[in-house]
């Protein structure tokens, strides 16, 4: 029996003993921020690697570093106080973008993956966790890489700090993002993935998500004065249509402050960008979207939520709860289709949506360059909308004129309401909608406006129930054109309305 327990013993330190610590400093890395660390580091992940897998450690300092290379069963694990900072363009040390077979419809960003200062490509059981950073200081914000440059990009250049393609089971936990150029972080044809506790502060987009599936994105906090915070697309960067499809997002917050003052805590507005910390599904949509979730979310100096479908995907299933706004810059809520169709020309779908419900929305100064829009297209209306327990407080100040003018078709163009001009109705713009509820919405404003609360045009199925809206003397409080079968129940703003 003794014998037995010694061997047992033995046998446990013996193999404690020879499985490997990878710990980048024993492959070389100094962590001092002046010598290139990415060798050593990428030497620690091959090792690990080679024996099957495990958990590769960056202890506390400063790792200059050009591109490190994921693989498979590899987490890449940042302990307390280190910090991946990303070499400068001129050191030349990233890879370079791999090439793309095929016509390029999206941006180079989302095109080439292997030029970001942390990349992984048809992995399976990929990790970055811990409480570190990774600061992307030399990454570059632009799209440097167009279609027919060598390897389809600029040789040198990072532009990514995490960019993740066609993976399988990926988790990213715990970590802090600082300027992370492009994107933050991209994962492009990805399956299983959670992306959790993660701390974005950043000079362009924070998390995209692209023609992914089951994804979970939860307890994030994404500042992104410039770009987008989360954003769901559907690219055609896999040579096909793929959807993005099975989302939750929940329990994040979303700001649009002056960057890096989220991370230092000082929380500084800036001027007001055109886009800032936003939640969106879109623009690229040639895949679409279907059974997506997002839910107690908070935004804060930031867009409104923004759906949009205009590359010939459908946008379906999509179901936000539970969200609290305030500060909100050009719109609170925005859904639209589109005829934009960057994809292949064999491809003749129409972009659609349908089956799509927001509720418990509270808004506070919002914007008053535009309410809530919802638009289809005239040979494709958007259908089966709900939008229930919804309080927004406008700015107002919109003048009698506005309210008057005809309002701008999408069409081909960049789905943006700042791009259409001034909306004519301060709460609510609907065009080609077949089928919308309304329940407990209630509009108010900090001074008077003088525009129509709701203006539609070319809808039917329509339900008012319990609608409320301040009531302006001498200003119609409504204008609809080519609107029919309306259902209203205890909402003054159209109770007069006679089909």
């Amino acid at each position: 029996m003794k014998q037995t327990i010694l061997t047992l013993l033995i046998t446990s330190i013996f193999y404690y003993c020879s499985a490997q610590d990878y710990n980048v400093k024993k492959y070389g890395a100094v962590g001092d921020g002046v010598h290139l660390d990415n060798i050593a580091i990428n030497k620690a992940i091959d090792d690990c690697a080679a024996h099957g897998g495990g958990s590769v450690s960056i202890p506390a300092g400063k790792y200059l570093c050009g591109s490190i290379r994921l693989k498979s069963n590899i987490e890449l694990h940042l302990d307390a106080g280190s910090t991946i900072i990303a070499a400068p363009e001129d050191m030349k040390v990233y890879d370079e973008p791999e090439e793309f077979v095929g016509k390029q419809y999206q941006d180079g960003g989302h095109t080439f993956f292997h030029n970001s200062l942390i990349w992984g490509e048809n992995l399976s059981n990929v990790s970055i966790t811990g409480r570190g950073t990774i600061y992307g200081k030399g990454l570059t914000k632009k799209d440097t890489e167009h279609a027919g440059n060598v390897q389809g990009g600029s040789i040198g250049t990072g532009d990514k700090a995490i960019a993740l393609k066609l993976c399988r089971n990926v988790l990213i936990r715990d970590i802090t993002i600082f300027h992370g150029g492009h994107f933050g972080i991209i994962v492009t044809g990805c399956d299983l993935v959670t992306i959790d506790n993660v701390l974005v502060d950043t000079n362009r987009d924070g998390i995209d998500i692209d023609a992914c599936k089951h994804v979970t994105v939860s307890n994030c906090k994404v500042n992104t004065p410039n770009d987008d915070a989360i954003v769901l697309k559907s690219s055609y960067a896999l040579n096909k249509p793929v959807p993005c499809e099975n989302v939750l997002i929940t329990n994040c917050t979303v700001t649009g402050f002056a960057e890096g003052t989220l991370i230092d805590g000082t929380y500084k507005p800036q001027p007001v960008n055109w886009v800032c910390g936003r939640i969106k599904l879109g623009t690229e949509s040639n895949g679409g979207y279907r059974n997506i979730t997002i839910s107690n979310c908070t935004c804060i100096y930031s867009n409104g939520i923004a759906l949009e479908e205009v590359d010939q995907g459908k946008m379906e299933n999509i179901v936000i709860n539970n969200i609290s706004m305030s500060h909100t810059h050009y719109y609170p809520i925005y859904i639209t289709t589109g005829k934009r169709n960057r994809g292949p020309e064999t491809i003749t779908d129409t972009s659609s949506g349908g089956n799509i419900q927001i509720s418990n929305i509270t808004v506070d100064d919002a914007d008053s360059y535009s309410g809530i829009q919802i638009s289809g297209l005239p040979e494709k209306p958007l259908s089966n909308i709900r939008l229930s327990n919804i309080q927004i407080n406008y700015r107002g100040g919109g003048t009698e004129e506005e309210g008057k003018k005809t309002y701008k078709e999408l069409g081909k163009g960049y789905p943006e309401p700042m791009l259409i001009g001034r909306c004519p109705a301060y709460g609510l713009y609907v065009s080609h909608v077949d089928g919308l509820d309304l329940s407990q919405v209630t509009f108010k404003t900090m001074q008077e406006d003088r525009r129509p609360v709701i203006i539609m045009q070319d809808a039917k199925n329509i339900s008012f129930d319990h609608l409320n809206a301040p009531q302006v003397k001498n200003i119609a409080p409504y204008r609809f054109t080519e609107v029919n079968n309306v259902s209203v129940n205890n909402s003054p703003v159209v109770k007069d309305y006679q089909e």
